[in-house]
């Protein structure tokens, strides 16, 4: 990205979102690296994600202390007639169990686009200011 594009290379103006797969991906790839993003969001994560998908064992938040100070936002959703949801409903306690600022947000939703669309703007608001 920095190659061809004008970014910002703080991890305070960094942000890493997905969905589905992507949800679990940067769920994981952005609680392992919290010190290179301040914002991050997980929309329908799927099974693939960190020690709550039951793919793997591996800790979703290896550095708990710093996820609490440093994480700007952490937006976790998902739709609540979404077969994914009990993946959601996991991250939220796993992150809830261990005192992890984030946001939940449940919609009636499923797993479509009219959830990630909303979710995508709901989260945009947050980096956006």
């Amino acid at each position: 990205m920095e190659a061809n594009y004008a970014v910002y290379c703080n991890r305070q103006q960094r942000a890493l979102a997905g969905l589905s797969m992507g949800g679990g991906q940067s769920l994981n790839i952005g609680l392992s690296h919290i010190d290179t993003f301040a914002f991050i969001g997980g929309f329908s994560s799927a099974p693939n994600t960190n020690e709550v998908g039951g793919l793997s064992s591996l800790k979703l938040v290896p550095e708990v202390k710093a996820a609490r100070k440093d994480l700007k936002v952490l937006w976790v959703s998902c739709g609540s007639k979404d077969w994914l949801f009990n993946v959601s409903q996991r991250i939220h306690s796993c992150l809830k169990a261990n005192q992890v600022p984030h946001v939940w947000h449940v919609d009636g939703n499923a797993h479509d686009d009219t959830e990630w669309a909303n979710n995508l703007y709901l989260f945009s608001q947050h980096i956006f200011k």
